[in-house]
């Protein structure tokens, strides 16, 4: 169960499904299981048991986002390099809604009361069509 931040409605993520874990389940599982001799009520801990900061994070999505546009480099793909370099913290929420195929789903999610909000604001990708052939 989580809260929105904005509104402090609660909402309950399933962990599961009809076949079992579902991604999300298993790393929570995996950051429970590794934090295990931490006595945090913290999901998110540093290697010391404390909970992290925004600044924390921060440092560390740079870090990582670097490596990626490195790796990126290294492999020859210098417009997937420029893409990563592009992308921001803050784009993870539309990531997210635009990803999920139904809005309804996508809207709850983010906390939104009308799909519309997050039809104009945070759905970034159009719609998939199949081909005519």
């Amino acid at each position: 169960m989580v809260i929105q931040g904005k509104t402090k409605q609660k909402l309950r993520i399933l962990l599961t499904t009809e076949s079992g874990e579902n991604s999300l389940g298993r790393l929570i599982r995996e950051i429970t299981e590794r934090n295990a001799h931490h006595p945090s009520k913290y999901l998110l801990i540093s290697k010391h048991g404390k909970r992290m900061t925004k600044g924390m994070l921060r440092l560390r999505w740079d870090k990582a986002r670097e490596k990626a546009q490195q790796k990126a480099i290294k492999e020859g793909d210098p417009m997937l390099a420029a893409n990563i370099g592009g992308f921001q913290f803050r784009d993870i929420r539309p990531k997210a809604a635009s990803e999920i195929v139904d809005i309804g789903d996508a809207s709850l999610l983010l906390g939104h009361t009308r799909q519309e909000i997050t039809k104009r604001v945070y759905r970034r990708v159009g719609v998939t069509a199949k081909p005519s052939k």
